[in-house]
């Protein structure tokens, strides 16, 4: 009799049949300085990347004399929640794709024009500028069941313990969040923040750079940039954030 009251009352109350959410976003593991730089645009170093990507957008590329713009109007509207549903399956690549490869896709196909190297400036401006027209807006990875399997790898490297030191992502950023590495505080690892302004790195940086500094801090063999690998793991740490607040170009420590 108990039990089936007890049922009855979760019925009635979503809120005691549900765990509370305890994800926290990343700017919350920051300092009150790099938080207010994060804040504010006029403080953001990101907002230099960003600007650049606006000059890119509406620049002619390629040997099809196009911009962005010339396709997709203005960003504001075009790229509003687009880089929240990334990654992506590609349908003719039948595979997910970051927002950084889908850039480079587009730029191959649509403009005739040379793919941008990972980590360069013009890529970074332009992943930038789309994100930030998702600033604010919650993450919406697709339900797509075409992901689950690259979703499921994700997970099972964020899971495997790698390198000399023998560690996986889980243990830093699940089982010890909010405690320290040296003087750094472990956040829970979630993407909503990239592209972001490192104030170690002095300079832009993907997700995918944020990953490959773990791999080395682990003495780990680095995934190569666009990698399968890499892209999985985004694909599960999109998924895993679905629902925060998008908050790019991001400021971290």
């Amino acid at each position: 009799m108990i039990r089936f009251a007890l049922l009855l009352l979760a019925l009635a109350n979503p809120a005691f049949a549900q765990p509370a959410d305890t994800r926290r976003q990343g700017s919350e593991f920051m300092g009150a300085s790099t938080q207010a730089m994060q804040k504010d645009d006029a403080l953001n170093p990101g907002m230099l990347w960003v600007k650049d990507g606006e000059a890119l957008w509406q620049k002619a590329a390629g040997l099809s004399g196009k911009a962005c713009v010339t396709c997709h109007a203005a960003a504001s509207s075009s790229m509003k929640g687009v880089a929240a549903r990334y990654p992506a399956f590609d349908e003719v690549l039948k595979r997910p794709v970051t927002l950084s490869q889908r850039i480079n896709i587009c730029r191959q196909k649509h403009q005739q024009a040379d793919p941008l190297r990972f980590e360069s400036q013009d890529l970074l401006s332009l992943e930038s500028y789309i994100a930030l027209q998702s600033r604010g807006l919650p993450m919406t990875p697709a339900a797509d069941k075409r992901l689950e399997p690259f979703r499921q790898l994700g997970e099972q490297r964020f899971m495997q313990r790698m390198g000399q030191l023998n560690l996986s992502c889980a243990q830093c950023h699940d089982s010890n969040a909010g405690g320290r590495l040296g003087s750094s505080i472990i956040p829970q690892a979630h993407p909503n923040g990239y592209p972001v302004y490192r104030l170690e790195w002095q300079t832009m940086g993907s997700l995918q750079r944020r990953l490959r500094n773990c791999m080395s801090g682990v003495r780990a063999e680095l995934f190569a940039y666009g990698s399968s690998e890499l892209v999985e793991l985004e694909v599960y740490l999109a998924a895993r954030a679905t629902g925060m607040v998008m908050e790019a170009p991001g400021v971290r420590p």
